[in-house]
């Protein structure tokens, strides 16, 4: 079922919304060859907890860190380690809170360092489709509609949509109802209806659209070992035009 959000509730998640923006601002000035991800899953635990809320991701489900921290190839759900990035690698770095008993969530994928002229394609790309189905994210439409416009951008820059991990609804609630996929035809799926709000996250490949799944059951990396971009908002559904909740002003101020 749906929950609907009241105004103060929105208020609420858009407070979560921004802390999670702050956070992804705050790893990011550390992106730099060198670092490891475990000293930038560190840093986004501390800011979360120094700023009065608590990390969604960790221990949720039995995740085991505070970031999904998702190098190169890794789509999604990536874990934090020794690994120390490299000069040309991609990080998609996604964090969540809770705060005030509602959760944010929202994820980003920074370069580290020069990265390739076809590397930054996928990142333009991806960001692109991510803001072209927040168009579509209003009160009337379908989830449907936010799926095509993401796909449709997508598959014709020559890149591929993942279908297995989908974006969501949130709330009191990490997950909640609908499920917002990243490909799928006009007019399907659940009417969008003021008061609700998701994320839209698209995860998009370089190559082919087929997944692995690594046997630490979370962790999931194109198949082919082509690089994959994820980008993440927040958006309460209204009337006439999207509210989007979280931002990538912080990061892109400081850090690009």
């Amino acid at each position: 079922m749906i929950k609907l959000k009241t105004g103060e509730e929105i208020e609420l998640l858009r407070e979560n919304a921004l802390l999670v923006s702050k956070t992804l601002a705050e790893v990011g000035k550390h992106i730099v060859p060198g670092v490891t991800t475990l000293e930038l899953n560190k840093i986004a635990e501390d800011f979360i907890r120094d700023n009065g809320a608590e990390p969604a991701f960790l221990g949720y489900g039995g995740f085991p860190y505070t970031l999904c921290i998702s190098v190169n190839d890794v789509i999604v759900h990536g874990f934090a380690s020794q690994y120390r990035l490299a000069q040309g690698d991609i990080i998609s770095v996604d964090c969540g809170t809770i705060y005030k008993g509602f959760y944010g969530d929202s994820a980003y994928t920074f370069p580290v360092g020069e990265i390739s002229e076809e590397t930054k394609r996928l990142l333009k790309v991806t960001k692109e489709s991510l803001y072209i189905g927040i168009e579509q994210a209003v009160s009337g439409n379908r989830v449907g509609d936010i799926s095509f416009a993401i796909q449709e951008h997508v598959e014709k820059n020559g890149f591929t949509v993942v279908r297995e991990m989908v974006g969501h609804g949130i709330g009191r609630k990490l997950h909640e109802t609908p499920e917002v996929p990243n490909f799928g035809r006009r007019g399907d799926g659940k009417k969008l209806q003021e008061g609700m709000v998701i994320c839209i996250e698209p995860m998009v490949n370089a190559g082919s659209r087929s997944v692995h799944m690594h046997d630490d059951g979370w962790t999931l990396s194109t198949a082919d070992k082509k690089n994959s971009a994820h980008f993440e908002l927040m958006v309460a559904i209204q009337k006439g035009k999207p509210m989007v909740l979280s931002t990538f002003e912080y990061i892109e101020k400081t850090n690009i």
